[in-house]
């Protein structure tokens, strides 16, 4: 996603990661990692679980993209790393 964030900007899509590191241990991933896009804190896996990405046991993050236009509603949906033009061409745009 580092890599590709031209590419989703001009898309008009900010991406962002969701996991239950505290923020701390997010910012110190960011910096090292150099990743230009926000990490939210989920502590309880409370956002997780809303959206399916969570182990079948629910105690650990399953990773996963979905891309969420401005009204909420889920454009795109995978588990795993899909390539970025994967996720794009969901625009259908």
């Amino acid at each position: 996603m580092r890599d590709e964030l031209a590419r989703f900007r001009a898309a008009d899509v900010q991406p962002f990661g969701v996991n239950p590191a505290p923020p701390a241990v997010h910012a110190e991933y960011a910096r090292r990692l150099g990743l230009p896009f926000p990490l939210l804190s989920d502590p309880d896996l409370a956002v997780c679980r809303r959206y399916g990405a969570v182990v079948p046991a629910g105690d650990r993050v399953s990773r996963a993209v979905y891309l969420i236009d401005r009204d909420g509603t889920v454009r795109f949906a995978r588990y795993g790393s899909p390539p970025a033009d994967v996720v794009l061409d969901s625009l259908g745009e």
